[in-house]
């Protein structure tokens, strides 16, 4: 009888030896974490220069936006740092970017206008992303009559012409500020968002570990932001980040015509549009703000792409 559980034991041994060699092990010997997507997605992202530029681009626009005394010290927002003697001076070593109409020295203004337009292209899409997100999660799991309903709505604002409708708000308000920028952008733009997460949130929820959690009897609260917003939240951080460039340039469109912000506060766009009527003299003025801004709207798009490429599994 030992010997029988002698060699029983022999053999759960070498059993239990074949499978401890074929179990996956981590780098300190203990098994190793199952790869996840966003694991992946990291590994992948890592790996590509465009990513990694653009990601640099814009950590040093964020870091002027939030420390512009980093980068200057000049405050442009001081009257006396502006000097009607030297407007429209060039390039040199006392003004790298010349200065403007007013005198004013353009590196600096460009430093300061990153905070205005960081932060309503920031805003902006993270409103837009938790507004559209949460009611294309509800619409897409509830289905139904609430369905119907919200998709009827987002039709009648896809219907309004963004740019006039933005007019439209900025016109009433009359103030010209950040937030109310912000808020004439993000009305208009969230039914994109919504009609992402829906699509996404209808292909998850059939799946089966989401039946599973229903059949388990899991609370909807529960399946939806534990199971399916995990899940299903992909494309929506996709569609921020490459909105964000997009609100961006939105407020610079709208400074420049004369109905976003407005003097004295400070924007890449306000600066494009002060310095147009004395281009053909003082083009600084207009080209190195307008350079900020199209490097801060590619950065984010960049960004965007590569960060949709490395969450499909199909684009690798």
């Amino acid at each position: 009888m030992s010997e029988t559980a002698a060699g029983r034991r022999g053999r759960g041994g070498s059993t239990g030896g074949r499978h401890a060699r074929d179990t996956p092990t981590g780098p300190a010997g203990g098994p190793s974490k199952p790869a996840s997507l966003w694991s992946d997605a990291w590994q992948d992202l890592r790996r590509r220069p465009m990513f990694v530029g653009a990601a640099f681009v814009i950590a040093a626009f964020l870091l002027m936006a939030a420390f512009p005394w980093l980068f200057t010290s000049i405050d442009p927002h001081n009257a006396a740092t502006c000097h009607l003697s030297d407007a429209r001076q060039g390039v040199g070593d006392l003004h790298w970017f010349g200065t403007d109409n007013q005198g004013c020295d353009v590196y600096a203004r460009s430093v300061y206008g990153a905070r205005n337009s960081v932060v309503i292209g920031a805003t902006t899409a993270a409103l837009t992303a938790l507004v559209g997100g949460l009611l294309g999660l509800l619409a897409g799991f509830a289905g139904g009559a609430l369905d119907a309903l919200l998709s009827r709505v987002t039709e009648i604002f896809f219907a309004i012409p963004s740019v006039l409708g933005a007019l439209l708000i900025l016109s009433v308000f009359r103030t010209g500020s950040v937030w109310t920028v912000v808020l004439a952008l993000a009305v208009l733009a969230w039914p994109m968002t919504f009609r992402i997460t829906r699509a996404a949130v209808i292909t998850v929820k059939g799946q089966e570990y989401v039946l599973a959690a229903r059949a388990l009897g899991a609370s909807a609260g529960r399946i939806m932001f534990r199971h399916i917003m995990p899940n299903a939240i992909a494309p929506v951080i996709v569609v921020a980040t490459i909105n964000l460039g997009t609100f961006v340039a939105a407020e610079a469109g709208l400074s420049f015509i004369g109905v976003g912000l407005q003097s004295p506060d400070i924007s890449w766009g306000l600066m494009i549009s002060d310095a147009r009527r004395r281009f053909l003299e003082a083009p600084e003025p207009l080209l190195f703000p307008a350079l900020f801004l199209s490097l801060t709207v590619l950065a984010f798009v960049m960004l965007g792409d590569a960060v949709r490429d490395a969450l499909d599994p199909k684009l690798r």
